[in-house]
């Protein structure tokens, strides 16, 4: 019995000795976290006031799904002045019309609000080129219907292998686990970096993801959501 409890003590301090917690990355003036039902309940009066400038919540999955506490954080996220913005996870072999339409259904966009996000981690057995043409498909709808170009996050790996040099127009949000900046091809940028997956923030139990934003608030606010202005000519 001794034996085991000391086995289970040494394979506990093992995980978290390879597995360490995500410390703050220093040197950025914006910080944000991302989140989904995986996190729970939070309490976001407690997480706005420490030191989170914007959050991206999880909305919808491919044609149908949408995430169980979405509208919760959603109207918390406003509720708390927390700059917030919403996220589509991307299935490929999924008519990209139809996940569009889906994310639309679900998310409206107030001024302020941060563009929508297209989260591409997988080919779900398609192939690059379908891919390629999905996430076009996709990204011109949520355009067209919101008037503000969509935010693309994916991790380092998949773009580099899949996406380089075929979105340069859309702001990437890149997740690099590492305290080493991410170095995106062809002469692109990050806009967002996810840096760390095991983030502790009060306000919420356990860990969460943490990010930066490359600039500063006065930037953040220049890239959100503006509702269109429709004119009215009279005679």
């Amino acid at each position: 019995m001794r034996s085991a409890f000391f086995l289970m003590l040494f394979f506990a301090f093992t995980f978290h000795a390879c597995h360490p917690v995500t410390e703050r990355m220093p040197h950025f003036e914006v910080h944000g976290i991302d989140v989904s039902h995986h996190q729970v309940h939070i309490n976001w009066d407690t997480v706005a006031v420490n030191a989170i400038d914007f959050a991206f919540v999880k909305a919808t999955e491919g044609g149908d799904h949408i995430d169980s506490l979405f509208c919760y954080n959603w109207d918390e996220m406003r509720r708390t002045n927390i700059k917030r913005g919403a996220y589509h996870f991307f299935r490929p072999k999924t008519n990209p019309h139809l996940q569009a339409q889906h994310f639309i259904d679900m998310v409206v966009l107030k001024t302020g609000d941060l563009p929508p996000v297209l989260d591409v981690e997988t080919l779900d057995d398609v192939q690059s080129y379908q891919l390629v043409q999905n996430m076009i498909t996709w990204l011109h709808l949520i355009e067209d219907h919101y008037g503000v170009r969509p935010i693309i996050y994916t991790n380092l790996k998949f773009y580099h292998t899949y996406l380089a040099g075929l979105f340069d127009e859309y702001p990437i949000w890149m997740a690099r686990y590492n305290t080493t900046q991410p170095f995106l091809t062809q002469g692109n940028d990050w806009v967002f970096w996810q840096y760390g997956n095991r983030g502790l923030v009060n306000g919420i139990d356990g860990f969460v993801d943490l990010n930066v934003f490359k600039g500063n608030l006065f930037e953040l606010d220049k890239m959100s959501y503006t509702p269109k202005i429709l004119y009215s000519f009279k005679d």
